[in-house]
């Protein structure tokens, strides 16, 4: 990749092809000259002009590694498609003068709306019911019940703005809703629990959507679930990490718990292969906000932020 002509714009550098995905990376590179770091696998192309790179554009579950950031002298601001930031060092970025933003709340209807459906599918076999039509069973057999999705109480692990959009769900579906997070949240109508152990045990259905960071990693561990027991559901839309991944497969494989809806893992985009071949378990890439309509809104995100990065503003959604 020659820099003859091409740094007439600015310069960013896009980390994957997950990240702009698309049509609207076709938009992104109208404005600013892009270098697809996925397209080089020596980097060679990337290194020829990193000094010119003053903003990285990145995604959740797309680790900006440390060499990385080191390699790029001139960075100024990592823009992230997304929520989280638990893939970058957010000190080291603060040492050097990095500034780092995100995505907030853009997500929140989709995610929501997910841990809904994982939910509802978990309870009503709805997988499983695809397959037997499939494999023509249903001339030969009955499928089994499922199991009712209302009147259930759903705990909710992190009452944020995606934890409340659930909540407001689950309510829909004539459903009791209690949560635990780090402390009790001013002005919510649901009932709190200072332990997680003990909101899972009083639940039907835990649905996980706290951040991750060093003190959730893990969190949901062999004890939550035990509490959770035979007849819950666990439901993960957060992280994959904060489930304890080899806790939950023996849970699973000695009927420890109903079932589960899984769109996040420890390792993605590995999966427990002991996963694999349980019916009572949904698992899905990672696609709680992957809708058109999302991922356009947060990649104006981004180019609001890097418009501001490059013109010397206030940066609109700011987290370093």
């Amino acid at each position: 990749m020659g820099s003859n002509g091409f740094l007439n714009k600015e310069c960013v550098l896009v980390q994957s092809p997950t990240v702009v995905p698309g049509l609207l990376l076709e938009e992104f590179e109208q404005r600013y000259s892009v270098i697809r770091l996925w397209d080089d696998a020596e980097d060679n192309s990337f290194r020829e002009v990193a000094p010119s790179i003053r903003a990285l554009v990145s995604a959740i579950g797309t680790e900006v590694p440390r060499h990385l950031l080191d390699a790029l002298p001139n960075l100024g601001i990592i823009a992230i498609n997304g929520v989280g930031a638990d893939h970058i060092d957010l000190e080291y970025c603060r040492r050097r003068g990095i500034r780092v933003t995100n995505t907030p709340n853009v997500p929140n209807e989709d995610v929501a709306d997910y841990a809904m459906l994982l939910t509802l599918a978990v309870l009503h076999r709805l997988c499983e019911a695809d397959r037997f039509v499939r494999a023509g069973l249903w001339k030969h057999q009955r499928f089994p019940l499922g199991h009712k999705a209302s009147g259930l109480q759903i705990g909710i692990l992190g009452l944020g703005h995606i934890g409340l959009a659930i909540a407001k769900r689950a309510e829909a579906f004539n459903n009791r809703v209690v949560y635990n997070d780090v402390c009790e949240k001013p002005g919510v109508p649901y009932r709190y629990y200072e332990k997680l152990c003990e909101m899972a045990s009083d639940s039907d259905v835990l649905v996980v959507a706290c951040p991750l960071c060093p003190g959730t990693k893990h969190i949901v561990d062999k004890e939550v679930l035990d509490a959770l027991g035979p007849d819950g559901v666990l439901i993960n839309i957060a992280r994959g990490p904060v489930i304890d991944e080899v806790a939950l497969v023996e849970a699973l494989q000695h009927n420890k718990l109903r079932g589960a809806g899984l769109d996040v893992f420890e390792h993605e985009p590995n999966v427990p292969e002991e996963l694999l071949g349980m019916e009572n378990v949904i698992l899905t890439p990672h696609l709680a906000s992957a809708t058109w309509e999302t991922r356009q809104a947060q990649v104006k995100c981004v180019q609001e932020n890097l418009e501001a990065f490059f013109g010397g503003k206030p940066l609109p959604t700011p987290l370093v």
